[in-house]
């Protein structure tokens, strides 16, 4: 009996075309994603985090004086530089290069997605702060101006969006497998280092920055997938391959 029913799975899973297999692959993963930041959410909500973020974040400080961070001055420098990769500023400056670049190259309508992913994303990540309104940690000194909530993290969640996004959009030129997994990897690199940075100076929980790794996770996979979803209708311009990957 099991081996029948596995046979149907088979076949089933052969008959589906590319975009059910997307579409179950991004519910499957999206929904693993949210079902762990809304358990991280009920567990900040109750306070039962404190004690981990409390321990995260002095692992980071000198053990003799909370107010110093750990290693070197220049660490110090190095970790203000990498946040930056993350403020508003340098992704809007980002998002608008990279959406002019495909507007100019005929992608209009892939240049709007992309913008209207990240816009979306910014309204979420500020609706939440909103809602939650947690406090941002008073155990040792900003290292960096900080004006909005904590929980989660904008600079966390925004740098996933942006990176994810580009990254795989920048994937679908290339043909190498090698290539795509460098490049996804470097997206991966950028949003945790960003993550990093937001607890050693001093200005997020650790909680914070996983959740927002895993919202912008979740976000930029949902607007990824509503791309592929667009250019399977002809709504969205379809991926234009390097003449590298073309001549393969």
């Amino acid at each position: 009996m099991r081996h029948g029913k596995d046979a149907t799975l088979r076949e089933l899973l052969v008959r589906a075309s590319t975009v059910e297999k997307w579409t179950v692959a991004t519910v499957l993963v999206a929904t693993v994603l949210f079902a762990a930041f809304a358990l991280l959410a009920r567990e900040v909500y109750e306070g039962d985090t404190l004690a981990f973020d409390r321990r995260i974040l002095l692992l980071m400080r000198a053990t003799s004086d909370p107010t110093v961070a750990v290693g070197p001055a220049w660490l110090k420098e190095a970790m203000r530089d990498i946040t930056a990769l993350g403020s508003t500023s340098v992704l809007t400056i980002v998002v608008l290069a990279v959406s002019g670049f495909l507007a100019v190259a005929g992608l209009r309508h892939a240049a709007a997605m992309v913008l209207a992913s990240v816009v979306s994303g910014v309204l979420l990540s500020d609706s939440l702060k909103v809602g939650f309104g947690r406090a941002r940690p008073d155990l040792v000194p900003h290292e960096v101006p900080v004006y909005t909530a904590s929980f989660p993290s904008g600079h966390a969640m925004l740098s996933a969006v942006v990176y994810f996004t580009l990254g795989a959009l920048l994937c679908r030129t290339q043909a190498s497998l090698a290539i795509k997994a460098y490049i996804i990897a470097i997206a991966v690199l950028l949003a945790v280092m960003v993550g990093i940075s937001r607890v050693f100076l001093g200005v997020h929980w650790p909680t914070d920055v996983i959740a927002g790794w895993l919202l912008g996770s979740v976000w930029a996979l949902l607007c990824w997938f509503a791309m592929l979803w667009l250019q399977s209708r002809g709504q969205v311009e379809p991926e234009q391959a390097t003449p590298s990957a073309s001549s393969e």
